[in-house]
């Protein structure tokens, strides 16, 4: 079993919906007992907090299943339950590195690594550009979910 944890800032936007599409993408292709799939945030500011509804919406839209879920905070042991560790930008990488100090069996890593264009994932929650997280997350999952099978 591949366990992935997705991982931006609060935890509500962009690391819940790319767990929502990995999930997806994963059932499709008959994969849920090889990878599994859970989002967490960097920071202590939306735990407990449902899914943004704005990237509700977007996932609606995008006829993505999704469920009633709990924002909730990145912990040490993390590291040791997932095989990767995958964050939105630069900056969860800088605070997850407070919560998780060392990457010995390299983990951690943008989501858009996996892509022929690696970069940050713009937040929506500040640009309010649902559209353009959406269409970077599903690239950077249809790249990992390649890499990975």
């Amino acid at each position: 079993m591949i366990k992935i944890l997705f991982i931006c800032h609060g935890n509500i936007c962009r690391s819940a919906m790319s767990e929502f599409i990995m999930r997806d993408m994963v059932a499709k292709r008959g994969l849920s007992d090889r990878i599994e799939v859970a989002s967490a945030a960097t920071s202590r500011e939306e735990i407990g907090n449902d899914m943004y509804p704005p990237a509700k919406r977007k996932l609606d839209k995008e006829h993505i299943p999704y469920t009633r879920r709990h924002a909730r905070q990145v912990t040490a042991s993390d590291y040791d339950k997932y095989d990767l560790l995958l964050c939105m930008e630069q900056y969860n990488i800088r605070n997850l590195k407070r919560i998780i100090p060392d990457d010995p069996d390299h983990k951690i890593h943008l989501l858009l690594d996996y892509t022929d264009n690696p970069r940050d994932i713009s937040d929506p929650w500040y640009t309010d550009d649902f559209d353009t997280a959406y269409n970077d997350i599903v690239e950077g999952c249809k790249a990992l979910l390649e890499e990975l099978i």
